[in-house]
């Protein structure tokens, strides 16, 4: 392998994303042969001993993508500090070690992409793709549309506006309305502060599709793979423009992926 940025390594590793792996190698907890490693570093894995955090940089390991039914209570991390029950643990089975996609707060439900690549990682939540994210939101009460104008005007969420989100009513009665939302940027808890800004209370919040991937009739708390086509359709929907050559395993199969075609 050539030398190649660390970020880009660690990403490949499975450790993080890339944007999370640079906040890593700025903070100092990366190591190249015993030396802090300093943003736009290079190694080769080959040659190289790369640490993070202390503990050594484990050999590739083939990608890993799959989808999750999030249930309430649970906390889109790998480990919680707090002893919070952490998605990390829904996931144990696959034997992989991934992290979420993006994030669903915690009392928040639904569909969680989970990787070990970095580069798809980024592909889905990078603010430049506008991948359009589906939620199905319940609401106490009776709501006319005009309440929902912050959604479609914006909000503003730690000093900067939220751009504009699609909202339909899916249907109402005097005990509750459920609405689906369409965001195309990833703000921290964006529908929950939209709603508070225009006075709703939120009883419910589930995503129930990612860009052409939904999450369909999957239970609570249960997870599968993403299928290849699954895959591949979302690196065409944010237009990824390298080559894709990911090898996604199943059932002890792998499968050669590409962004024009693919092969077993």
């Amino acid at each position: 392998m050539a030398l190649v940025r660390l970020q880009k390594l660690l990403s490949e590793r499975g450790v993080a994303s890339r944007r999370k792996a640079e906040e890593l190698i700025a903070q100092g907890k990366v190591k190249v042969n015993g030396r802090v490693a300093s943003l736009g570093d290079k190694a080769d894995d080959r040659k190289d001993v790369v640490t993070v955090a202390g503990k050594k940089l484990d050999r590739a390991e083939m990608p890993v993508y799959l989808m999750l039914n999030k249930p309430r209570g649970y906390v889109t991390t790998l480990r919680d500090e707090q002893g919070r029950k952490c998605v990390a643990d829904l996931v144990e089975a696959t034997g992989a070690r991934i992290y979420p996609v993006g994030r669903l707060d915690r009392e928040s439900e639904g569909l969680l992409l989970m990787t070990n690549d970095g580069d798809f990682a980024n592909a889905i939540t990078h603010p430049s793709k506008h991948l359009p994210k589906y939620y199905r939101v319940t609401l106490r009460g009776q709501v006319k549309e005009e309440q929902l104008t912050p959604f479609q005007e914006g909000v503003v969420i730690d000093g900067r506006k939220t751009a504009p989100a699609e909202v339909v009513i899916v249907m109402s009665s005097e005990e509750r309305t459920v609405i689906e939302v369409i965001l195309r940027e990833g703000r921290n808890r964006q529908i929950r502060r939209t709603c508070e800004a225009a006075g709703l209370e939120v009883l419910r919040l589930r995503r129930t599709a990612i860009g052409p991937v939904r999450m369909g009739m999957l239970k609570i708390g249960d997870w599968r793979h993403l299928t290849p086509e699954e895959v591949r359709s979302l690196l065409v929907e944010t237009n990824t423009q390298k080559k894709i050559a990911a090898a996604y395993i199943k059932n002890g199969k792998a499968v050669i992926y590409d962004r024009n075609k693919m092969r077993r």
